[in-house]
């Protein structure tokens, strides 16, 4: 069983309520202000669980270049109040920089049919009657 330290909580903290400020941002117009407060509460709780090294190590990987250049790029812009270009920057950084990570998630979520709790929610219609 992982340890979790206080750190870690405090950064899961920071990471809601960086994407919680992130949604409520972009569900207000794209509110500048809440998009890049989300931004900074989102990365500084990222930094906290996996630490500062990881994080730089992450995001600076070789074949992760172009990524997080538009990754950061995009929080740039956004914290320059360029709201609505920094996010479609942002948002395309991010599918470059988790592309690999999506069909694990994928599969995951599929894989959710064979759980007891949510075959009897959803019943398949695949009977042979």
């Amino acid at each position: 069983m992982a340890v979790v330290t206080e750190l870690q909580k405090i950064g899961m903290g920071l990471m809601g309520f960086g994407m919680f400020f992130l949604l409520f941002g972009v569900l207000l117009y794209f509110d500048s202000v809440l998009l890049a407060f989300g931004n900074v509460l989102f990365l500084s709780g990222l930094m906290l669980i996996v630490g500062v090294r990881r994080t730089a190590q992450f995001f600076f990987q070789r074949h992760k270049f172009r990524g997080s250049f538009f990754f950061l790029g995009g929080v740039a812009l956004v914290l320059c109040r360029w709201p609505i270009i920094g996010i479609l920057v942002e948002s395309y950084g991010f599918v470059l920089l988790f592309r690999s990570f999506f069909p694990m998630a994928l599969s995951f979520v599929l894989s959710a049919v064979n759980i007891p709790f949510l075959n009897a929610m959803f019943p398949s219609s695949s009977s042979m009657v």
